[in-house]
């Protein structure tokens, strides 16, 4: 036949048009389902070639993802008409001045990348030398401080953005400068926001159950986490991915309660059974030297099986056992407080890693972090190991009013090179 034959095209269902939006996200979650897995797998290699595949994959991944996340954004402020576009702030127009320096852009290509004009490109690269800084600058100014204070609780803002004007404070005031936290907001231009309580009053423990822990390694806490490896939501029952290795790390957390000193972690593929966490806790009592006088838990089936209730109330250890409420939030908010920081602060500012090893290492460093250089709330400023030891490392505060104020300056240094656990000190400049 000298004509090709012709195909009927397939009848598609009636009601196909009804689902064809949610088949398609259905299609997307699935296929980052299968992805996880896979990854998991790849991570977990023998294989050097297999795991730097895995590597390059994921990167590969997130370039696309935040290409897209552009130019989603990109359509949207197009459809402004260019005169009607906010403008940028003096301190955005350096930033982009700096971009374009750091990627080696040409004024075309930086016009483009920011929805603007090339000439106004060059008509900012222009005025980088005037005095007038209404155009660009690299500060906001504040009120009456000197410079040097200004210029500290700003490049610490800048440098751990995570911190708010409370810790900032605190964290100055530890190094040296006493600084009010109302001061630190003032120069953040900052809301003042009213301090949330743990848990309502209605749900504290009774006093008959209350235990009052008086020194350290006096009253343990002890509860146990999951932290995702890679999102932990799809659109259909159950919602959410099995609560198991490659998609969830189960990890356990002891905690000091006096000094809010973390004492031991472990971490495990599932759900960890009694024995696994009584072998934790010996662990963690052989390291520390000490036996804790009570042991406050949740009511898990880890902490009340009888096998655990024995060991701990063996005659050799005399560990006294407390536990929370059954699904109440607050009944160990210490603990519960410090997995918040650790996801907040750690977990969900990196790719968690699959390699048990590579997790382990993470979370030990994030926990060295914690116990030595993160001054703490509840301790007035102080960090849970000074208190454990009963030191107290706080310096001498440091004149910073009048002509004989001397210039301080400002060493932020990574933990092991990590750019969410800062290591913060100030000293008088020479």
């Amino acid at each position: 036949m000298s004509k090709s034959a012709t195909v009927d095209p397939i009848p598609l269902p009636k009601s196909w048009p009804q689902y064809i939006k949610a088949g398609v996200i259905h299609a997307i979650s699935l296929a980052h389902f299968g992805l996880t897995f896979s990854r998991g797998w790849a991570a977990d290699s023998p294989l050097a070639r297999v795991r730097l595949s895995d590597k390059l994959d994921v990167s590969d991944t997130d370039n696309a993802l935040l290409r897209e996340e552009m130019r989603i954004k990109d359509n949207r402020m197009e459809k402004i008409d260019p005169r009607k576009r906010p403008h940028y702030s003096p301190t955005d127009r350096m930033a982009i001045l700096e971009v374009r320096a750091a990627c080696g852009w040409n004024t075309a290509e930086t016009a483009r990348r920011f929805l603007l004009e090339p000439d106004t490109i060059s008509s900012w690269m222009d005025r980088l030398n005037d005095q007038d800084d209404s155009l660009l600058k690299t500060s906001e100014p504040v009120n009456k401080f000197p410079d040097f204070v200004r210029y500290v609780v700003q490049r610490l803002k800048a440098l751990c953005p995570r911190m708010g004007k409370e810790r900032i404070a605190q964290i100055l005031t530890r190094a040296g400068l006493v600084l009010s936290t109302t001061t630190a907001g003032r120069i953040l231009k900052e809301e003042p926001v009213p301090p949330m309580p743990e848990f309502p009053a209605a749900q504290k423990p009774q006093s008959n159950r209350l235990v009052t822990s008086k020194y350290p390694h006096h009253v343990w806490n002890i509860d146990l986490t999951v932290v995702p490896t890679d999102g932990s939501w799809v659109p259909w029952d159950p919602f959410c991915f099995p609560q198991i290795w490659r998609f969830f790390w189960w990890v356990a957390v002891i905690m000091d309660h006096f000094s809010r000193v973390v004492v031991g972690f472990s971490v495990f593929f599932k759900e960890p059974s009694t024995e696994e966490m009584q072998h934790m806790l010996a662990l963690a009592i052989e390291n520390v030297g000490k036996t804790p006088r009570h042991l406050i838990s949740d009511q898990g089936p880890q902490f009340t099986a009888p096998l655990f209730m024995t060991w701990c109330a063996d005659q050799l250890r005399d560990i006294h056992q407390r536990f929370g409420a059954v699904g109440q939030y607050g009944s160990i908010a210490v603990l519960e407080r410090f997995m918040r920081s650790l996801k907040q602060e750690c977990t969900r500012q990196i790719r968690v890693p699959r390699n048990p090893d590579d997790i382990r290492r993470t979370l030990s460093l994030y926990i060295t972090c914690y116990n030595e250089f993160r001054p703490h709330q509840g301790l007035g400023g102080r960090v849970p190991m000074d208190l454990c030891l009963g030191v107290d490392t706080r310096a001498d505060p440091m004149q910073t009013r009048g002509d004989d104020g001397i210039t301080l300056e400002l060493l932020v240094s990574f933990l092991e090179g990590q750019p969410y656990l800062p290591v913060v000190e100030l000293e008088a400049a020479a």
